[in-house]
């Protein structure tokens, strides 16, 4: 009798675990909802976001203000996350045929200088690639990035606006389809 009611136990906590297992998996592949309320507040992430100053990967410092006017596509990475350097190639195609629409493509590296420098140089990345080490997660939190996971982008309207925050890989299908509702 009380094998059976171990088992019993036993599938219980296992059909539990399969079925967070499967919501995790879902949350993740979801899009999140961007956080419209702090991408207006003044001192909001965008504001931060073109406040910064990072270095880019070869070491110059850049102001992302530069970027203010045009809708951005917002990639956190790392050299170290396989879904993100599997996804680069695929936004250096994007950077070329948005760029003539007042789309600009930028990525955030989350790592260290030289590890994100060594990737850049051997890897062919068509968009500007800039250093945040460990402050960029803090960032991409401030996008809704609560989970802290990558890669992160985050689509910000050429006004200002949070339009959309991806976790995950990215159906770049989808993402296109975005960029034509601009």
């Amino acid at each position: 009798m009380i094998v059976k009611k171990n088992y019993l136990i036993y599938a219980i906590a296992a059909i539990g675990c399969a079925a967070a297992g499967a919501w995790f998996q879902q949350a993740e592949k979801a899009p999140i909802p961007a956080p419209k309320a702090a991408a207006v507040q003044p001192g909001g992430p965008v504001d931060e976001l073109f406040l910064a100053q990072l270095n880019d990967a070869k070491g110059a410092k850049q102001a992302l203000a530069q970027w203010k006017g045009r809708h951005l596509v917002v990639n956190f990475w790392a050299p170290w996350c396989g879904p993100c350097v599997e996804e680069m190639p695929e936004l250096s195609r994007l950077q070329a045929e948005v760029s003539a629409k007042n789309v600009q493509v930028i990525g955030i590296g989350i790592d260290t200088p030289s590890n994100i420098a060594d990737f850049s140089e051997k890897n062919k990345i068509s968009y500007p690639v800039y250093v945040a080490g460990m402050g960029g997660t803090e960032l991409s939190r401030k996008f809704g990035n609560n989970q802290g996971g990558l890669p992160y982008t985050v689509l910000i309207g050429a006004d200002g606006q949070v339009l959309k925050t991806y976790l995950g890989r990215l159906k770049f299908d989808e993402l296109r389809a975005d960029l034509a509702r601009l």
